[in-house]
């Protein structure tokens, strides 16, 4: 593309975005086409998030739908909220209560958590959204400007900064500085009769609600029109005032300081300025006001001002606690004063945002029962707490993201899909002493060490079911289910406690982003000199380094570190069976059992156990064969010795073992499918978990089995020509080629677990 392609698609965007200003009377017209665009401000706020769709996703073990506004989809997932999203619910929940009017409509939503857990990407996320929202047909949002210098003789003029009386025309136009609806310009009984017409037609559960009159800026200009159309004697007052002379309704696109307000942390001013505004003294000298304050010398630059017509954000509200009592009566009186004399109705839906500090300094008081003076506030606030992420996977996402540019947030069809992705390694690139950029490996396992460490410490260690260790409940909070060996228990077998105080507390992301961090700048020791492995971070460098680094953490109290210091073995136990499992499926890749010869053994065995002839796929009888059930069992099964069969007449630990592993999870499987035509040849033998780990895994006792010269103890430096060295050989090229590694992680990491397995192989 050359540069005029570039100018020329930038021109087709704002084409697309902005609109030529209509008539008030055109846009009356094209509410009633689309009523979205009249929206107020709680239901434009729901519109644009349910706009956006929803997504399926797993969170504590459970199953929820997730708006796919809060994963910022106009932005490539650059702000996206992970997880929290039943809280995020919650308040889409409320924010459907206020905009409909049932409920609430006096409340301030308060987002409450700790340091780190995606409250700042909220503001982010919500003003995105909300800006691209604003873009389309659908979300289109209006407000009206004026011009009054056509209205006659009387230069008076009409301004809120600087103004010029040579300017062109246009210049003479001026928009409403708090984003004023259109509907208000009509008298009330007028603005009623048209919203009752506009809801009557409406499908929606949530009516379009305009309650606010004019801004005192346009209601300047208003007055000023019908005192001078009404001096002249006109007969359609309203019609000369709203002329396309005076007024026009114009498109604007959302964004902070149009539509949405935020107040910062570092914002300072007296309350009324943070709020709404401030006087511009000069001006109303210039303004000719005649002893009164004009509403044209305020400057709008409050937080209310700007976020009239959508939303307003308080940033860090702990440090706008003052401010917090003046916003008591906003919500559900709907107005604010510029002045003792000048009042202004708003349309914002308030939001603010605060660690737990803000909570400590409302509870101040508390201690005096029914005169606690912060009682009244405290009553007007929707809390919504975020916590820290327990879902392994999120965790994982977060600190990739932390860590490197990705911003696409993850979505996947199954969990496996989710799998593949905790494991994966992650390429950082750093610049060295001298300044050079090089690469450097996270191996797989890294960054899943990391974040099930971080999983680890946020969980409640006092509500665990019995059996269960805090590793457990992690994959249990991110898969839905536990596989322990055959069996596959779902989350509500396990008695989970609903009040436990996971998520709470724990290790931040930014702990472990900043601890990733100076590990990809730290000299280590591989203990293999001989090896170019400095490259490398595996995920027992991670680990330990996590654990070493709570001690000199300023952000961790003493008992914390005690306590999280202990939940560290169950980590690196997992993390080291994932590894130790990555190396027996690289050695035993080539030897795998194929399906058609699973699938054969299913056939056989439901053939065996049913008294109704069974036909496979090619419309052949099955006749249940004992010598190849047999010999699945003891070679490929591993389960089962000789000793279990007189001849091939399977004893009863072997029958028991079809009924209860092989047809219970049969039938389970044409019982969930039983409204279609179900027939053997069409099971996922994967969905049978004994035969998923026949097809997927293997142990150490099928290397034995299958290797019978294989000696792990030579497995750092193995002999030329023995089978040690030529397993080793295809092993590291199938972990670089299969499973992601490079092969100094590959070698790393199988000399770590063949040192630990040499222990044991006698």
């Amino acid at each position: 593309m050359t540069g005029n392609d570039y100018v020329t698609e930038a021109d087709r965007t704002l084409e697309e975005t902005y609109e030529e200003p209509m008539s008030l009377a055109a846009y009356v017209d094209r509410i009633f086409e689309n009523p979205t665009i009249a929206s107020h401000a709680s239901k434009y706020l729901l519109e644009a998030i349910e706009a956006a769709g929803t997504r399926t996703v797993v969170e504590e073990g459970e199953e929820n739908e997730r708006y796919r506004f809060f994963d910022d989809p106009h932005n490539d997932g650059e702000h996206a909220i992970l997880g929290n999203t039943e809280v995020l619910n919650r308040f889409v929940d409320d924010l459907r209560s206020i905009a409909s009017g049932r409920a609430k409509d006096e409340k301030i939503i308060w987002f409450e958590g700790p340091t780190a857990t995606g409250k700042s990407e909220l503001k982010r996320c919500l003003v995105n959204g909300l800006r691209e929202y604003s873009k389309t047909p659908e979300g289109r949002r209006y407000t009206v400007e004026w011009n009054v210098t056509t209205a006659g003789a009387d230069d008076r003029g009409l301004s809120y900064g600087d103004s010029d009386p040579t300017a062109m025309d246009d210049k003479h136009w001026y928009e409403s500085p708090v984003q004023t609806h259109p509907l208000s310009v009509f008298p009330e009984s007028v603005r009623e009769r048209v919203l009752a017409d506009l809801n009557g037609d409406l499908e929606d559960h949530v009516p379009v609600r305009v309650d606010a009159a004019l801004d005192p800026f346009s209601r300047e200009a208003y007055d000023f029109l019908e005192e001078r159309y009404r001096r002249e004697g006109k007969e359609a007052l309203f019609s000369a005032i709203i002329d396309d002379d005076h007024l026009r309704v114009k498109n604007y696109v959302v964004d902070i300081g149009q539509g949405v307000g935020v107040l910062h942390s570092e914002d300072d001013g007296s309350p009324k300025e943070r709020l709404v505004g401030s006087w511009m003294h000069g001006m109303l000298q210039e303004l000719d006001s005649r002893g009164r304050k004009n509403p044209q010398a305020f400057s709008y630059d409050g937080v209310l001002s700007q976020g009239n017509g959508v939303l307003t954000i308080v940033e860090d509200a702990a440090q706008h606690a003052d401010l917090l009592q003046k916003l008591l009566n906003v919500p559900d009186e709907q107005s604010v004063k510029l002045d003792k004399g000048i009042g202004m109705d708003i349309d914002t839906q308030m939001l603010i945002i605060s660690n737990p500090d803000l909570e400590a300094q409302l509870n101040q008081h508390s201690d005096r029962n029914g005169m606690d003076p912060l009682k009244a506030l405290k009553r007007r606030l929707d809390k919504h707490q975020f916590g820290y992420l327990t879902n392994l996977s999120l965790e994982c996402e977060l600190i990739r993201r932390e860590l490197t540019n990705e911003t696409s947030v993850w979505e996947a069809e199954s969990y496996a899909e989710l799998e593949d992705r905790i494991r994966e390694p992650v390429t950082v690139t750093v610049k060295d002493q001298t300044g050079e950029p090089r690469p450097q490996e996270f191996a797989p396992h890294a960054i899943e060490a990391a974040a099930l460490y971080a999983v680890v410490t946020r969980l409640d260690e006092e509500s665990l079911p019995n059996g269960l260790d805090l590793v457990d409940k992690a994959l249990i909070f991110d898969q839905g289910f536990l596989q322990e060996g055959d069996s596959r228990r779902e989350k509500d077998e396990f008695d989970f406690d609903d009040n436990a105080h996971d998520g709470e507390h724990g290790i931040p992301v930014t702990y472990t982003r900043d601890t990733l961090a100076e590990l990809l700048q730290t000299d280590r020791d591989r203990h293999h000199p001989e090896l170019s492995v400095e490259d490398v971070v595996m995920p027992r460098d991670v680990l330990n380094t996590m654990a070493e680094g709570l001690a000199n953490a300023p952000v961790f109290s003493m008992g914390e570190r005690s306590e999280f210091e202990n939940r560290i073995v169950p980590v690196k136990n997992y993390v080291f069976d994932r590894q130790e499992s990555d190396v027996i499926e690289a050695i035993m890749h080539d030897k795998r059992v194929d399906e058609e010869t699973v699938a054969e053994y299913v056939e056989n065995v439901y053939a065996w156990e049913t008294d109704e002839p069974l036909y496979n796929d090619r419309g052949e009888r099955v006749e249940p064969d004992p010598l190849k059930m047999k010999l699945f069992e003891v070679e490929h099964l591993g389960r089962f010795s000789e000793a279990e069969y007189d001849g091939n007449v399977p004893r009863e630990s072997v029958r028991n073992f079809r009924r209860e592993k092989v047809i219970t999870s049969l039938n389970r499987h044409a019982w969930e499918h039983r409204d279609e035509d179900f027939a053997v040849e069409d099971v996922d033998l994967t969905a049978i978990p004994v035969i998923k780990s026949v097809l997927e895994s293997h142990d150490w006792d099928d290397v034995e089995r299958t290797f019978e010269d294989f000696d792990p103890r030579q497995w750092d430096d193995p002999p030329s020509g023995t089978e040690t060295a030529a397993v080793k050989d295809r092993t590291i090229e199938t972990m670089v080629e299969r499973f992601d590694y490079s092969e100094a992680s590959a070698e790393l990491t199988s000399r770590h677990v063949m040192g630990q397995v040499s222990y044991r192989w006698d």
